[in-house]
């Protein structure tokens, strides 16, 4: 092999030079120049910058694929430039499940058939679950994984480089310096020093040159971390999008699995109560009035008790059935929107009945001498 012995040689002592320079900065023998604030800012924002967006990649691939095992095989494969082979999610897994159960238990039967309706409800989630998966890679792990691999690779590069540039203008620095401090000593040979001085001033001139040309292309880099920002901001803003369509999908899926099932429920298990088909969130806060008023039922009024064309009736004339009530455990805190409703607490037993017309969303709840209106949602009929 041909090696270019000079080139080499000068290499290594460029290496040399920066190493001895980088070391004596280190024990405070050698002065270092300092980059200006705004260049120091630049580079702080950039390694937050990274920073965190390697956290947020990472944490969001746990999100989308909470399997350690898996994530590690979709790595290699990306590393080998290899597609990713198809995975059955876990709702397509159940879906399968349940199927294979209602065909050998009896399809026909009433758990049978209900096997099929949850494993249908549980297909669709899963195929939800991927394209969501699907989208959130693209749109959002995507840019943030070639922010890492491009940009902030070429920022990098960029850096080490300027860093090398200044080890170079401070190792000239240094070098001027003590020529200048040996010219002023030495008494003959002043044309020797003069050339030294000479010598040390142009390799300072050119390394300042240097320095300054890769101290802007640097900055140019470093301010472009605000376009990062942007782009980011977009590829969040479709990331909350395909969350918001994944989890709109799940409800829907749910919320028609729950009217198939309480339908099917009456014809089982018939005289019994069926859930309300749309349930309602429980209040983030019962001493909140505004988030209680957005996140609870809206029901009829007392009016909506009895038929079209009748006196509103009145709750406290309401009797309870002879037969038909039952006892509840309330769920969550509930405050009442006003007298016609009942205030219920957590975990508290109350009798519940319905009446003829009466919304299916609603039961009339007795607590002692305390009667109202309370939504089904918040409660779990016990007998």
């Amino acid at each position: 092999m041909d090696f270019n012995m000079k080139k080499l040689a000068s290499d290594a002592g460029i290496f040399f030079t920066r190493a001895v320079q980088f070391t004596e900065e280190k024990f405070g023998q050698a002065e270092k120049t300092e980059l200006d604030a705004h260049f120091e800012n630049l580079l702080a924002r950039a390694d937050s910058t990274k920073n965190w967006t390697e956290r947020i990649l990472r944490q969001t691939e746990v999100l989308l694929q909470p399997n350690p095992s898996a994530r590690v095989e979709e790595f290699l494969y990306e590393k080998l430039d290899r597609k990713v082979p198809s995975r059955v999610t876990n709702g397509e897994l159940l879906a399968q499940y349940m199927a294979e159960a209602a065909s050998e238990l009896g399809p026909t039967t009433p758990y049978g058939k209900t096997l099929i309706k949850v494993a249908e409800a549980e297909k669709r989630l899963g195929a939800a679950e991927r394209d969501f998966i699907h989208t959130a890679s693209i749109n959002f792990l995507t840019p943030l994984r070639n922010f890492l691999e491009g940009d902030w690779k070429t920022i990098s590069k960029e850096r080490r480089l300027l860093q090398n540039r200044r080890l170079d203008l401070d190792a000239c620095k240094a070098r001027l310096k003590k020529a200048k401090a040996a010219e002023a000593k030495a008494t003959c040979e002043g044309d020797l020093w003069n050339d030294e001085v000479d010598k040390a001033e142009q390799e300072l001139r050119v390394a300042q040159t240097e320095f300054d040309r890769q101290a802007e292309v640097t900055r140019l880099l470093l301010e472009g971390i605000s376009s990062t920002h942007v782009n980011h901001l977009r590829c969040l803003h479709e990331f909350v999008e395909s969350q918001t369509t994944y989890y709109a999908q799940c409800y829907r899926h749910m919320l028609d699995l729950q009217k198939q099932l309480g339908s099917s429920q009456g014809a089982i298990f018939p005289g019994t109560f069926v859930g309300t088909t749309e349930p309602a969130s429980p209040p983030l806060s019962s001493s909140s009035p505004t988030t209680a008023a957005a996140t609870m039922p809206v029901g009829p009024s007392v009016a909506g008790l009895a038929p079209p064309g009748e006196a509103a009736l009145r709750l406290e004339e309401v009797s309870p059935p002879a037969s038909g009530t039952r006892k509840a455990r309330v769920l969550y805190d509930y405050e009442a929107a006003d007298s016609s409703e009942l205030a219920l607490l957590a975990d508290e037993l109350i009798t519940v009945y319905s009446l003829p017309g009466m919304d299916p969303d609603w039961l009339i709840g007795e607590r002692g001498n305390k009667k109202g209106k309370v939504p089904v949602t918040y409660l779990e009929l016990l007998s």
